[in-house]
């Protein structure tokens, strides 16, 4: 039988088992990508966790920069990204303040719908050529309107709990002012909406920049983004065999997302936790 002094040995190692488990499941790749990134052509031919002989970092960087085309690149993914972003979020929100505030049967059945998203991939083959007899193959429209579709269903997921903790009497009490619809939901509904909306823009940024998949089949060479400028140019003769320059620009690729994680962290918990689980 588990005695007390073993719970207590067990609730006292639990926290140093979870951060080495952390480590090893997240530490390792990291490190892996980042020696690589700093090593010669040389030392680079055979990934591994050793340390370079010398760092080059920052040149492999430099080179990167320059020679994979990454300012075209990174623009043509915050082209995607922005209108993304903006449009998932504003008509997410919106969706979700009604559904959580009209409990009627259709509307649980469209809340269903709307997050059956979430477990259900898009048909491929079927929205390039719907795209196509749209004339919207190819273009940035076209690629923005595949994300919104795919990803609407993860915001309504997380804004409807999170409304659903938001005191009615709040909106009762600017309606009784005069407030209309729009008004409550901008000014009274929308600013206590920021957690969860920070983490769903979190999630949502994170799945658009670094998606390969459907932008391939969607916009095809017509556009550049960061994924597909490294799937482009990782097979072209500067990259070949190269892996000092192709993890150098996964890190390139890497550090805006790792910067808006790192700022905005206690808000992807609090929307989480405060949002998808009640």
């Amino acid at each position: 039988m588990k005695t007390f002094s073993d719970s207590r040995i067990w609730s006292r190692l639990q926290p140093v088992v979870t951060t080495a488990g952390v480590l090893v499941l997240i530490g390792i790749p990291l490190w892996l990508v980042v020696v690589t990134a700093g090593k010669s052509r040389g030392e680079a031919l055979d990934p591994n966790l050793s340390l370079p002989g010398h760092w080059q970092l920052f040149g492999n960087l430099r080179e990167v920069w320059v020679e994979g085309e990454v300012p075209a690149a990174f623009f043509g993914s915050l082209l995607i990204v922005v209108p993304t972003v903006a449009g998932v979020l504003t008509f997410g929100s919106m969706a979700a303040w009604v559904l959580a505030r009209r409990a009627t049967r259709l509307n649980a059945a469209l809340y269903a719908l709307g997050i059956s998203g979430i477990v259900l991939p898009p048909a491929v083959v079927t929205v390039v050529l719907l795209l196509r007899q749209l004339g919207l193959a190819g273009s940035a429209v076209g690629m923005i309107g595949v994300y919104l579709g795919i990803y609407l269903s993860t915001v309504i997921f997380f804004v409807t709990g999170f409304v659903r903790t938001i005191p009615v009497s709040l909106e009762e009490a600017a309606q009784i002012d005069g407030a209309s619809p729009f008004t409550v939901f901008r000014r009274i509904v929308l600013p206590l909406l920021r957690p969860a909306l920070a983490t769903a823009t979190i999630l949502i940024c994170l799945y658009v920049w670094n998606d390969v998949f459907y932008a391939f089949f969607v916009v095809g060479g017509r556009l550049d983004t960061l994924p597909l400028n490294l799937f482009r140019v990782a097979s072209a003769g500067l990259y070949l065999n190269n892996w000092h320059l192709i993890f150098a620009y996964v890190v390139l690729m890497s550090l805006p997302l790792i910067v808006v994680l790192a700022v905005a962290q206690r808000k992807i918990i609090s929307g989480i936790t405060s949002g998808a689980v009640k």
